[in-house]
Parts: C-alpha cells; structure tokens; sequence
C-alpha cells in the first residue's frame, strides 16, 4: 500500500515536471517563431524598398539618358524640367529682374468690354478687341493680316525714360490648338527703328525661337543681333498658360526675360523713346495680356550690394521694408519665378540678422470683394514665408498676416495708385 502510494506519487510528481518542462519548450518555441515572423517582415520590407529605390534610381538613370517622355509637362507645367528637384530660381542665377519704381502705364484689361477695343491703346495697323483666355482679358489682334499697337500716351513719339522696365504676357497654348505663331516688339527713336525680338511659337512641334537686332549705343556703328533659340527657351516657356515677358534698360544696358528667366543681355545699345506689338494675325491667342510700363530698374552693378543695403536702410529709416516688386499670378497666390531677385536680398537680410522677427504683410487693392481678398493676402503672405524659409531663413521669426484692401497708401481710383497698393510689407517686431 504504501509502495503504490510512494511510485504514485514519484508519477505524479515527474509528470508536474514534464508540464512544466513543455510549457517552457513551447514558450521558447512561440518566441522563436515570433522572431522569425519579425525577421520575414523585415525582410521583406527591406526587399520592397530595395525594388522602389532600383526603380528610382533606373528612372533618374533613363531621364539622365534623354528619356523623351519626362522633357516637357504640358499639363499645368511651371517650367520644363530642369533635372533634378531644386528650385530653378534657387539655382539659376539669371532671375534678377526687378520693376521700375514709378508705374508710367498699366493696363489689365480686367475693366474693359468683351469684344470692344481696349481703351488705353493706339493702333497703327489691323484691329484690336477685348478678349479672354482662361479666365483673363487680353488686347486680341482680330486682323486678317496682324495689327501693330502702341500704349495711348500724352507725347507718342517719345515716352520711354532712360531707365525704365516693360512687362507684359502672352499666352503660350498646348500642342494641337494652333499650327504657329509669330509676334514682334519693335522699338524707335521717334520714327527711326533702331531695334526688334522676333519670336515663332510653333505648340505642335513644340518649339519657340527667334532672334533679335538692336542698333548699337554710344555712337557706336552697326548692329549686335543673336539668336533665340529651343533649347535654352525650353527651360523657361510655359505651355498651355500664361507666360510673364519683361524687358529692363538702363542706359544703355538691354535684358529681356521670360518668366523672371533672363535670355537676351546687352551691354551697350542705343536708346528707345517708344515701342510697338506687332501680332501676326487674328487667330486665337494672338496679343498681350496686363501691361506695365515702369519708371527705373535695376543698377547695372553691384546689385547685390546695393539691394541689401536699401532693404537695410529702409528697416533702419522706418522700421519696414515695402516692396511691390513680388509679384503673383492673377487671383492666385502662386509666385511668379520673377519675384525671388526681391524675395532674396529680404532673405539676405534675415540672415545676416538671425534675431529680428518680422511680420510679412500681403496687401491688395480694391478690385474683387473683401470676401476675395482678404483670405488671398493671407495666402500670398504665406507664399512669401515659405519661400524665405526656402532660402534658408528661420519660420519661427516670421508671422504671415492678410491685410487685404484694408490698408492702401495710394488712391485706388487709378492704375498707378493700384499698383502701389498691391504690395508686400515686412515690419520688424
């Protein structure tokens, strides 16, 4: 009796132990299989990355080769692509355009009739009429055989200053709208023509070129002329939008820029009194959209310095720098590529002063509701925060803030004082 008691419980006892022995097995043998799952998943992870970033890496090789597909964005396109992700004006050094400081003409048609002729404008040949492309108005040529016009100024034989900044748009459309389109500026001494840009758009192919003739300055004899040509004009045009041109002269110092990037530079050329829109003919798109004509520009040297000194002096003077010199796409708080040479030397100053906080100002004029513009200088405000913090300033010593129209330093009655009203102000705290 006693024995069986004692081999019973010897039994029960090496079964406890066995339990207990299985149970420990089996939690080794759950984390085991737990590692490995983790390390499946793991792998798996990493191979799925390996495979993104081969493909990655065989895209950018297959761009590099010259693959046709990734050249030109016609959709929505801001610029061609460049290549790599970095931000044109942050690397091409040609943006360096600024507007004249006195506005002589402006015209953005947004209050003229459809289908009449714009009113602040002569014509020496064909016919103008008020037209519209993607929601903005423009002079149309509607001539057979083109149409030449000219600002309506007091004095129109003589009207250009020696300094002085042009800029006007075009619209550039997609492949498959038209077959071409040329279009001329012309520019005189009184009656003598002393210089012109030639421009072909063809969208099918697509392609722009050109050339241009510029009689020499300084009673220089001859001519200088060039050309314009796809494949540097492909890094800057726009398709299917609007394209920004400007001209700035000083003296005797002509560049010419499409979209804020600059494609003409001459040193010494004669001087202009006036100039001329020549359109070829009176299919759509033909004309010019939103006209400024400026008194000033920027110095011939030394910009760099003299901008950031003048962005300091102003602080120093008043407590603020002001500026209508960034620019923005109509009823958008899109910047125009032209706008950094501004934006830049603001960010010279920030960072050669890494404590001074500022608040950024968008203001508006009075065209459109407030129920527009207001949130609009808010975003416009907030444009220009992100583009200095681009360029390498501190957000947190930056406060973007929406004026709207609520603040106007000059009369909104006339194109000269909306022009001053639209502008950006940086306050110092």
């Amino acid at each position: 009796m006693n024995t069986k008691r004692i081999l019973m419980t010897i039994a029960m006892i090496f079964a406890l132990s066995m339990s207990v022995s299985a149970q420990g097995w089996l939690g080794r043998l759950k984390d085991k299989a737990v590692d490995a799952a983790k390390n499946a998943v793991e792998r798996n992870v990493e191979r799925k990355a390996d495979k993104e970033a081969d493909e990655a890496s065989d895209a950018v090789l297959n761009k590099k080769k010259g693959s046709n597909d990734d050249e030109i964005e016609y959709e929505d396109a801001e610029v061609a692509d460049q290549g790599d992700d970095t931000p044109v004006d942050a690397k091409n050094q040609k943006s360096d355009f600024v507007r004249g400081s006195v506005i002589l003409f402006e015209d953005d048609f947004s209050n003229e009739q459809m289908g009449e002729f714009p009113s602040k404008w002569d014509i020496s040949d064909g016919s103008l009429e008020v037209a519209s492309v993607n929601g903005k108005k423009y002079a149309h040529s509607n001539a057979t055989g083109g149409s030449v016009f000219s600002p309506l100024m007091e004095n129109m034989k003589s009207y250009l200053p020696d300094v002085f900044t042009l800029e006007w748009e075009e619209f550039m459309c997609k492949p498959g709208d038209i077959d071409q389109m040329n279009w001329h500026i012309y520019f005189y001494n009184g009656d003598d023509e002393i210089a012109n840009i030639y421009k072909m758009f063809r969208p099918g192919s697509p392609d722009v070129y050109g050339n241009y003739s510029f009689r020499k300055g300084g009673g220089a004899s001859g001519y200088v002329t060039g050309n314009l040509n796809w494949n540097d004009l492909q890094k800057c045009v726009k398709f299917g939008q609007w394209n920004h041109f400007a001209i700035s002269f000083n003296k005797r110092a002509f560049k010419y820029y499409i979209n804020g990037q600059r494609v003409i530079n001459l040193p010494n050329v004669a001087a202009p009194s006036r100039f001329e829109f020549h359109v070829s003919d009176g299919y759509p798109y033909r004309g010019v959209g939103h006209v400024i004509l400026a008194k000033g520009a920027a110095d011939l040297y030394q910009r760099q310095t003299t901008d950031l000194s003048a962005v300091e002096k102003a602080i120093a003077e008043t407590g603020k720098f002001v500026t209508n010199n960034i620019l923005f796409e109509t009823g958008k708080a899109t910047l125009k590529p032209e706008s950094m040479a501004e934006i830049q030397k603001v960010a010279d100053y920030m960072k050669k002063n890494p404590t001074a906080r500022f608040e950024v100002q968008g203001h508006t004029d009075n065209q459109g509701s407030d129920k527009i513009n207001d949130p609009l200088s808010q975003q416009r405000a907030e444009a220009v925060v992100k583009a200095l913090e681009g360029l390498g300033c501190d957000p947190f010593n930056m406060r973007a803030v929406g004026k709207g129209s609520h603040e106007p330093v000059a009369d909104n009655a006339t194109e000269a004082g909306r022009a001053k009203n639209r502008r950006v102000e940086f306050i110092k705290k």
